[in-house]
């Protein structure tokens, strides 16, 4: 941090608008969002009001009709796709509600693919791999293919591969919504620990409010609106 007093920004949606065609009426009408250095923002809203859109513009996935999108002080909405697949590579991780595990390979393999697709020594990747899975409580589990795998474990999985290229910024979509209650309370608990532990950002989006209260902050998207309360 170059101030002790303030948190540096990682990123800033501003003023951002999306709609999918003139017809439409707009998904996000005139959203702002800051996410400081270390700072874990709840994004709680009901299905279909743009909680996945605005994580897909922040990951650069999809594009704002309007506004700007600043990312470690550089704006970047404009940057070509091979410069943001970099930085969704090294910059940013994505955890879906859904693992998207791939069938053929090993959690462990699941884990080092983007370490290696990043460039990475096979070995460093593993190394990595294996201690995020240990601190997941998957170190037992770490030869097991997906389908031999429970819920909550996949999503383990899907975590550390999120993490394994300490982005700076996490996304998540409904990381726990489709689990228990019980499990989903572990395996977000777990998730935080290593966020904290690797000072992480992230935008969370939840229907869990359970789950929200132990973020930083709290924000809902009503009628495309950003509302912090």
């Amino acid at each position: 941090m170059h101030d002790k007093d303030k948190l540096d920004i990682i990123i800033e949606l501003r003023n951002i608008c999306k709609r999918y065609s003139l017809k439409d009426s707009f998904v996000l009408n005139d959203v702002s969002l800051q996410v400081k250095e270390s700072e874990v923002v709840a994004l709680l809203g009901p299905s279909g009001s743009g909680k996945s859109t605005l994580l897909h513009i922040a990951g650069l996935i999809d594009s704002p009709t309007e506004g700007k999108i600043i990312f470690e002080n550089k704006t970047i909405e404009k940057l070509s796709d091979d410069e943001k697949t970099f930085l969704r590579l090294h910059k940013i991780g994505f955890v879906y509600q859904y693992h998207h595990l791939l069938q053929e390979f090993s959690a462990l393999e699941n884990v080092m693919l983007p370490m290696l697709i990043a460039g990475r020594k096979k070995e460093d990747a593993r190394k990595k791999a294996e201690h995020l899975l240990e601190m997941l409580g998957l170190q037992d589990k770490i030869a097991m293919f997906p389908s031999e795998l429970s819920g909550g474990q996949k999503q383990r999985v899907a975590i550390a591969r999120a993490m394994v290229n300490d982005p700076i910024l996490l996304l998540a979509d409904e990381p726990t919504g489709n689990l228990d209650p019980e499990t989903a309370q572990s395996v977000f608990s777990d998730m935080l620990k290593i966020m904290k532990s690797n000072h992480m950002s992230a935008i969370v989006a939840t229907h869990n409010y359970d789950l929200a209260k132990k973020m930083h902050r709290q924000c809902f998207i009503e009628d495309g609106k950003l509302i912090e309360k």
